[in-house]
This record gives structure tokens, C-alpha cells and sequence, in this order.
């Protein structure tokens, strides 16, 4: 405990770590969130990623989870019965290499360890032991999930590893097999070349996912004898070549490549190999050997120059580059700045007198005398090369000719083609003809947790994911439309995902998991066992993986269960007498086992990061199609952005990383997790600081002293509600307006507008009502207020579960807040008209307020005019002609003003006060406009009057005289004829 988890005021202390400790004990005790099924009970069950043991959580990891508590929580209240459970993913290379690592004494590791974790040195030496370092990390990760307060079934946890979910695993792995959705093959996947294992995300340093680029090889001829292999993404442009790209500064090898002499930089040879193909390096070659010379383009059947480029990276593709001016930017721009460059074309004895060749046209790029490339370099104007605006107008260029692109018609072959079914008509043609060729590399720089960098390697009799199937990935279209995606905007993303998505290696020779079933030597790779293991959380606890004599009776031992278990209990399949004896169970407990399924699947909500969207959570979409019924599948996935530190983002070399039970013990697990979900929507990056959980924290204890100095509203019977004062009226009106707004926003999960709204905006409501009630000498404790404190901390509750448990308690509860019902809103207890009342007083206030500043007058005497009954009638008039015609047109509704005998004369006389009213209607929200279109009369004169007490305290001055009129009003005092400019819910004033 640190001196920081003390907060102190007079008479009032908040221990946040004692409060902390206390509300954990008694939720265990009470084992409250423990799921049992209920028959009676609507059930909800919420999953969140899994945690990987090879480190401990840190802040950025708590927002997934925080956001996904605060769901359990919320649903929980809604009087759902939530199941919200834990397990630990074992399987992979991560805990395997970082034991690797500590054999090897890597000091980078021990220090971060030592430094940022605080391991002590005796457990870092433990982890030469893959399985000391998840189980050290594993029992970590679950004590700051308790201290974070999250509302888990800890019964139904297990790990990857047990015994029993590597039964269920090979279950979901034969069935996948056995519906032909697993295949052995040659494909391009992520690679370590130390571990000699395929990668994916969760192998990698930073869990960076290896994504492929396939390149399609052109062949370019030189000196009869040579290949020039050049990598494009682009093939289709093939026709609008001009020139090859060749860096002279760099060194290149001559290569014997499957019996064909390649010039290529060594990088490229080396990523060639782990391509299955023929590799020999023969000897080096200097780049500006070959500028100035030329490559014979074989499907022209033409000759094009070899120019020189500093640009052209050694390490992408193969080095060499073909350029397409017309219609890429950068080659372009290099032409440009080559022609200009006169030092470089004397050297090399160079000209650049060719011109770009249009291959496609679309109709963002018309000009008949400029390229596409020419056109856009010119808009974005860009000056060389190094220009960093050439990027976008690449991106831009390439986007717009991908998708509405079609090749020229005297093209040959793929003229008048898409460059969609042009790019696949050349790339076939040249391949077939054995004048192009494929090369995969890492769209991304990442290494494997063993430290080495990754490579493409085209895998032989690997066994695959079949994601590519036709059939599957219809069905997991329509999963995806059939389920909800929060945010919706984010839905694109896994529809595009699904379309790419092929072939996935499955399983590889090291690390931890299940083995492969039907090919032992291999190991079940470690996102391919968890994308159904939600539907093993409501029979984990039924399964036990040792003997267990004194739990026979009640739980299957793991080394009895067969595919008959799984698919009785999860399909429905197989003879239930026959399935109880193969596993020595009784049927009773095969049924309860089966019947608690069927309870709680499918999964209601499935929260995730959105670096899980191309991985993870598509596997999860795609299997549960492939494996379960219709019935079972998802409902909802929740995506949230990531978290960053200070504005950047969370890395060991910036020493940004703050390992959350540390942040908990120094400022409480309430006040870590209100900053995680306040300070962004739920796709974008949360922005951390120390600064911000100190504002949140200060920002309840504020609710808890107020709240501490109410403590006998609680306790003693106040004033009836019945008999109501005007802001007593509209305080009861906006708790019910917070009720359904904070509820909305929540289902929407808009968690900060929620947030906002607990948190400031009923602050704003709670200081105005009291400073009302203060002006008439009323008291303030009242059971208005009680009802306001109630609600408030009920919404509170899943968001600051601590805090809110200590504040119920202190309210007199001997319950659980945790267990105590959401409010519902009261709407007969909602009143317009209050609202504007106390609207209309605030703007009167904040008007008087302007005006004295302005004129540095020291008020005597305040004349308030509200506007005549005929201008009520106009304004409500154009309020509805507003909303129905759906027109602010000045002419229009002065056109048929003049039609309408009630106001005709009068709006004839004041066309400028109509001009006036439009104005300040449009100047409304829309919910004002609506909310006085349904009050039927509004009399400004009751509030202002009842606010009198109100504006002297504001003002200031004891003495001063304040006076309401209508304008109507004959006998009113108005020396300066102020009256007249008096419009609806806009009175005049008039001051001495």
C-alpha cells in the first residue's frame, strides 16, 4: 500500500487499496460471480482474449478487459445471469523461446524482467522451464485481474495445456479434417529460420502478424545469357514499362536459379531459397555495371534502357525495379529528376528520351495530355523524389486505377479489361509461359521470439486451414451478417478479411499444444486452438485432467473423453447411453454437462482488440460456421482500439510500460480503469496518463465527500415528493434523461459519452439544483437527492466497482451493488416543460451576466420581458412548419404566414422578427426543437418569477430590485421600450 492510495479532505478519508481489498474479500466470499444455470433466468455470456502467461499484463493491456467487465457488469445489473470466464493460453512458441532465451542469458530479457516487472532474480532463473515461466505469469496475470475488480468465474478456468482441452481440440481439429476444411499442400507462410517452425502473431516479437506480399517475378532478358527478375505487384502495366530501376551503389550476385542465370541483390537469393527454388551464387556484380545498358522485354519483343536509382531498395523485392511513369508517381518524379540531373546522365552516359506509355484509363484522370502519374504529382505538387506527399499520391493513384481502372483498348491481350481481371489474365499468361514467375516476401519487418528475422517459405506437405474454400467462406458471410459488430463501422474490416483469408499453416514441429491427431510429429499451431475454446468455459469445470477419487461422481476424467463426448454434448450427436459408458460417467452427469451447454451457448458477446480482426477473431467466425449449428453461432463482437502512453506508443525502449498491478497498488484499480475508458470512443487509441488517473481519482473522491456529507439523507424520511418545487420538478426530469441516455450509450458501448454523462453532466445538474435550492433557503437534503445519489452510483457501478460497493455501503445498502438492478427511467417523471423552465432561467443569468460585463454597469434595478402571446404563437407555428415541410426557407414560410389570418398582420409588420425566430430555432438541437413542439404552452413568466431569489444571488447585490413582465402587460415599467425585442424562450432586459 503507498501513501499514494490515500485520499484525505476534513472529516473525510478514502483508503483506495484498503477499499480495494475489503470489496474483493467479500465478493469471494459471496462467490457472487459465479454462473450457475437458471432456468427461470436469461442468461448472457461474454468472452474476452484470453491472456498469453509470458509476461505480466501491463496498462495497455487492461482496456479490452475493462471494457468487457464493464459489459459482464452492466448486464449483470440488467438482471441477465452472466457468465464472464478465464482461461490462460498455453500453446505456441512464445513461453518456449523466452525459455530459450533465459538458458542463453539473454541480458535484454533478464533486465526487462529485473527493471520494468520487478521479478526478483531466483524466479527469473526458474524460467529456464517453459512451463515455470506460464504458470508464474499465468497466477500474475489472475491476481491483477482480481485487483482490477473484474467480475470473472474463476471455476470454469483452465489453461491450453490441460489434458481435457487437448481432447477438445483434436475433436475440433478431425472435424475440420474430416469436412475436407484441412488439407496438406505447398503454400507461403511466415518462417523462423532458427526454429525451422512457421510464425503467426502470437509467435512474434510485439505480435505482429507475418503478412505475405506475392509478387509476380517479370523476366526481363539481358545480354541473351541474363535474367532480370523484376518484383510488381502491378503486372497489368507490364505494357507501360519504359525503363528498368537498377541502384549502382549497391552490389548484386549472378545467381543459377533453377538452371537460369539471375542477376539479383543477395537479400533477394537468400529469400529465393526458402522458396523451394534452385539457388547457386555464381559471383558479385556492381549495380552501375549495368546502367546504361538495356533489357529485352520478351512479351513486347522490344528493348528498353537501364537507368540508375538510388531509391531502389536492396532489401524489397529483388532489387530491381521496372518503371511505369504513367501511372506511378515515383517513377514518374524519377524520370523527371533524372533528365535534370546532368552530373548522373554524363557519368553514365545516359539519355532519358523516352515518354510514359497510358495503359489505363478512369475517369478521375481525363486529361489527354498528361499521364495519370503527371496529373496527380502536379496536384499534390510535388518537387523530387524525396518529396513525402508522393507516398499519398501513390496510395491514391494505385486505389483509383485498382478500382475503377479499365486497361486501354488497343492493349494487347487485356485491352478493355478491369484491372482487376487484367492483372489475373497476365500474370497467368507470363507465368505459363515461363516469362514471369512468383515471389512472396513479409509485407512487415518482424522477428520471432527467438530474436531471428522471418522469412517467406513456400512449405511442402504442410497441413492448412483451408480458409480460401468457396463454401466456408460463404458461410462465414453469412455469420458475419447475421451477427452484430460493434462498433458497426468496423464490419467492413471482417468482411474483407474473409474474402483474402486462404490458406493457413495449422501446425508445426516445436512448442507447446496438442498434437496434430492423425500426424504426431506435428503440433497444433497456437491461433488455430483458440478460436472455439469458449465453448470448452461451460464444461471445464465438469472435466478433470488428474484422478480425482473424491470428485469422481461429478466430473469426467480427461483421458475418458472421446469425439463421441464432444459431439453429443456440443452437436447433439450420438447415443446417449453409449456416450455415458465410453466415458465412464453416469448419464446423469452427461446430461447436466450437455444441459449447461445448451444453457449458455452461443456466446452473446465476444470482446477483442482490433489487431485481432485478421486473425484471431475471422478463425473465430470461420470455425464456429464450419463446426456448429446455425443456433450456436456468435452474436456480437466487440472491437476497441489499443491504448496508448502520453500520446505514444507502449514500448520497453521508451520505458513507457507500466505493468497494471503496480499502477493499481499506486492509484487504485477504480480510478485506472474510469481513465482506460474515458478518454476515447471505442475504436480509437486511448490516450493513458498519470495526470488523467489523478483528475478521476480526485473526481470520485469528490462524489464520495459529497455523498459522506449527505449521509443522513440516507438514514432519516425527508420531504415527500409530492409536493414539488419548479427545480425540484426538473431535477427528477434529468435524472430520468440520464437514466435513458447513459443506458443508450452503453448498449451502443459509447462508454466515454456514458462516462461523461455519470460523471459531469450530473454534476452540472446536481450543482445547479442546489444552488437553486440555496437561493430560496430551502434545504437541500431531500429525497430528491437521495434518489439522485442512488441512480448515480448504480451507473457508476460496473465502470468504478470498488468505489461504488464502498459509497453503497456508506448509503445505508447491505447488499451488494454489484447484484442491485439497473434503474429503470420513470417517464411520467419526465417534464418538458421543467426543463425549459430551468433552461430558460440559466440563459436569462448567463445573458444579465454578458450584458454587465460588457457595459461594467452595477445593476440597481433588472427589467425582465417575456414576448407576447402572439409571438408564442408564430414561434410555435414555426416550429411545426419546420419540422413537417422540413424547410427554414425565409420566403416559403413568410408565403404562407401571409395566408393565415391569425398572425398575417403582425408577421406583415415584423418580417425581421420572423427572420429572427428561424434563426433561433435553427440555432437549437434538434431534441430542443422536438421538446417544444410537444409543450403545448410555455409561460416564461412562472420560472423567471420563481428564479427571482436566483438572479439577486447571481448578481450579487441584496438590494437589487428585479421585475418580470409580459410584454402583454400594460402596466409594465419599460422606459426604453425593450419589450418589443422579446422573442419565445429569448426575453428582453432591461437594466439600471
Amino acid at each position: 500500500m503507498t501513501e499514494n492510495s490515500v485520499e484525505k479532505s476534513p472529516n473525510v478519508e478514502l483508503n483506495w487499496a484498503r477499499v480495494g481489498e475489503k470489496w474483493r474479500k467479500k465478493w469471494s466470499e459471496s462467490r457472487i460471480f459465479e454462473s450457475e444455470p437458471q432456468s427461470h433466468k436469461k442468461k448472457y455470456f461474454l468472452t474476452v482474449a484470453y491472456p498469453y502467461p509470458n509476461s505480466p499484463q501491463h496498462v495497455g493491456h487492461g482496456r479490452t478487459y475493462t471494457l468487457a467487465d464493464v459489459h459482464a457488469r452492466y448486464k449483470r445489473m440488467k438482471s441477465y445471469n452472466v457468465l464472464f470466464p478465464m482461461g490462460f493460453h498455453y500453446t505456441g512458441t512464445p513461453i518456449v523461446s523466452m525459455s530459450q532465451r533465459i538458458k542463453s542469458n539473454d541480458l535484454e530479457l533478464i533486465e526487462t524482467f529485473k527493471q520494468i516487472y520487478k521479478i526478483p532474480t531466483n524466479i527469473i532463473s526458474s524460467f529456464k522451464e517453459p512451463k515455470k515461466i506460464a504458470s508464474f505469469f499465468h497466477e500474475e496475470i489472475k491476481h491483477g485481474m482480481i485487483e482490477m475488480g473484474y467480475s470473472i468465474d474463476w471455476t470454469r478456468e483452465f489453461t491450453t495445456i490441460d489434458k481435457g482441452y487437448s481432447k477438445f481440440i483434436s475433436w475440433q481439429f478431425r472435424n475440420l479434417r474430416k469436412n475436407g476444411l484441412i488439407v496438406q499442400g505447398s503454400h507461403p507462410v511466415g518462417w523462423c529460420p532458427q526454429d525451422q517452425n512457421p510464425v503467426s502473431q502470437h509467435d512474434t516479437i510485439g505480435d505482429v502478424e507475418p503478412e505475405l506480399i506475392e509478387y509476380v517475378l517479370v523476366k526481363f532478358k539481358f545480354e541473351e545469357q541474363y535474367i532480370l527478375p523484376t518484383a510488381t505487384l502491378r503486372p497489368e502495366t507490364i505494357f507501360g514499362v519504359t525503363n528498368l530501376w537498377i541502384n549502382p551503389d549497391i552490389k548484386y550476385v549472378i545467381a543459377l536459379v533453377n538452371n537460369e542465370k539471375w542477376i539479383v541483390t543477395k537479400d533477394a537469393a537468400k529469400k529465393l531459397e526458402f522458396l523451394n527454388l534452385s539457388i547457386s551464387i555464381i559471383s558479385e556484380i556492381d549495380g552501375f555495371e549495368l546502367i546504361g545498358k538495356s533489357a529485352f522485354d520478351r512479351l513486347r519483343n522490344k528493348h528498353i534502357p537501364i537507368f540508375p536509382a538510388s531509391f531502389v531498395d536492396p532489401y524489397s523485392g529483388t532489387g530491381i525495379v521496372m518503371s511505369v511513369p504513367a501511372h506511378s508517381p515515383y517513377d514518374y518524379q524519377a524520370l523527371v529528376d533524372l533528365r535534370k540531373d546532368a552530373d548522373i546522365l554524363k557519368k553514365y552516359h545516359i539519355t532519358v528520351d523516352i515518354a510514359p506509355i497510358k495503359v489505363i484509363h478512369s475517369d478521375t484522370f481525363l486529361s489527354n495530355d498528361r499521364s495519370p502519374a503527371e496529373s496527380i504529382v502536379a496536384s499534390y505538387s510535388i518537387t523530387d523524389q524525396n518529396d513525402s506527399k508522393l507516398e499519398e499520391a501513390t496510395n491514391k493513384l494505385y486505389s483509383d486505377e485498382f478500382h475503377n481502372g479499365i486497361l486501354l483498348p488497343d492493349i494487347a491481350i487485356i485491352g478493355n479489361l478491369s484491372v482487376v481481371k487484367a492483372r489475373e489474365t497476365i500474370r497467368e499468361k507470363i507465368i505459363n509461359e515461363e516469362i514471369g514467375a512468383t515471389m512472396y516476401e513479409l509485407k512487415n519487418a518482424v522477428k520471432c521470439r527467438c530474436g531471428t528475422p522471418c522469412v517467406v517459405k513456400l512449405l511442402t506437405n504442410q497441413w492448412f486451414i483451408n480458409y480460401g474454400d468457396e463454401g466456408w467462406k460463404k458461410l462465414a458471410h453469412e455469420l458475419v451478417n447475421n451477427m452484430e459488430i460493434l462498433p458497426e463501422e468496423i464490419r467492413q474490416e471482417f468482411i474483407n478479411v474473409i474474402d483474402w483469408l486462404k490458406e493457413r499453416a495449422c501446425a508445426r514441429k516445436s512448442g507447446l499444444g496438442t498434437k496434430l491427431p492423425w500426424d504426431n510429429e506435428w503440433i497444433i499451431e497456437s491461433l488455430a486452438d483458440s478460436v472455439i475454446y469458449m465453448a470448452y468455459y461451460p464444461l471445464s469445470r465438469y472435466i478433470s485432467n488428474t484422478i480425482d477419487s473424491q470428485n469422481s461422481e461429478h466430473k469426467v476424467l480427461a483421458d475418458n473423453l472421446s469425439d463421441s463426448f464432444f459431439d453429443y454434448v456440443l452437436l447433439g450427436k450420438n447415443d446417449r447411453d453409449l456416450v455415458a459408458k465410453d466415458s465412464k460417467i453416469s448419464v446423469h452427469l452427461l446430461e447436466k454437462i450437455k444441459n449447461e451447454f445448451l444453457y449458455y451457448y452461443p456466446v452473446d458477446s465476444r470482446h477483442s482488440g482490433r489487431d485481432l480482426v485478421p486473425n484471431h477473431l475471422v478463425f473465430f467466425i470461420f470455425n464456429h460456421a464450419a463446426i456448429f449449428t446455425k443456433n450456436k453461432w456468435p452474436k456480437q463482437i466487440v472491437v476497441n482500439g489499443s491504448v496508448l502512453m502520453e500520446g505514444k506508443k507502449m514500448s520497453k525502449s521508451l520505458g513507457n510500460i507500466i505493468p497494471l498491478r503496480h499502477a493499481i497498488d499506486e492509484f487504485g484499480a477504480d480510478s485506472i480503469r474510469l481513465t482506460m475508458l474515458s478518454s476515447a470512443e471505442i475504436l480509437q487509441d486511448s490516450d493513458f496518463s498519470f495526470d488523467l488517473v489523478k483528475g478521476i481519482r480526485s473526481k470520485l473522491f469528490e462524489i464520495y465527500r459529497t455523498i459522506s456529507d449527505h449521509k443522513n439523507i440516507f438514514t432519516t424520511t425527508q420531504n415527500s415528493l409530492d409536493h414539488n418545487e419548479l427545480e425540484d420538478t426538473w431535477f427528477s426530469s434529468r435524472i430520468q434523461h440520464i437514466i435513458l441516455d447513459t443506458t443508450s450509450a452503453i448498449e451502443k458501448f459509447r462508454i466515454r459519452e456514458a462516462l461523461h454523462n455519470i460523471l459531469y453532466l450530473m454534476d452540472n445538474d446536481l450543482q445547479w439544483y442546489q444552488k437553486r435550492k440555496l437561493a430560496k433557503n430551502k434545504s437541500k437534503y431531500n429525497n430528491y437527492l437521495k434518489e439522485f445519489f442512488d441512480i448515480r452510483i448504480k451507473l457508476l457501478s460496473p465502470f468504478a466497482p470498488f468505489f461504488c460497493e464502498e459509497v453503497w455501503e456508506i448509503m445505508g445498502n447491505h447488499s451488494f451493488i454489484s447484484l442491485a438492478q439497473w434503474p429503470d427511467a420513470n417517464n411520467s417523471k419526465i417534464s418538458l416543460e421543467a426543463e425549459d423552465n430551468e433552461r430558460l432561467i440559466q440563459d436569462v443569468i448567463l445573458d444579465i451576466q454578458k450584458i454587465t460585463k460588457v457595459t461594467k454597469i452595477v445593476p440597481k434595478k433588472i427589467m425582465i420581458y417575456t414576448s407576447s402571446t402572439i409571438k408564442s404563437i408564430i414561434y410555435k407555428k414555426l416550429l411545426d412548419k419546420m419540422q413537417r415541410r422540413s424547410t427554414a426557407n425565409f420566403g416559403v414560410l413568410m408565403k404562407e404566414f401571409v395566408n393565415d389570418n391569425e398572425v398575417k398582420d403582425f408577421v406583415k409588420r415584423n418580417p425581421d422578427l420572423v427572420k429572427k425566430m428561424i434563426d433561433d430555432i435553427l440555432s437549437e438541437s434538434l431534441e430542443v426543437r422536438h421538446r417544444r413542439m410537444k409543450t403545448n404552452s410555455f409561460n416564461e413568466l412562472i420560472p423567471l418569477q420563481d428564479a427571482i431569489s436566483l438572479l439577486i444571488s447571481e448578481i450579487g447585490n441584496q438590494q437589487l430590485e428585479v421585475r418580470i413582465y409580459s410584454e402583454d402587460n400594460n402596466d409594465k415599467y419599460d422606459p426604453k421600450q425593450k419589450s418589443k425585442f422579446a422573442r419565445p424562450y429569448k426575453p428582453a432586459i432591461y437594466i439600471e
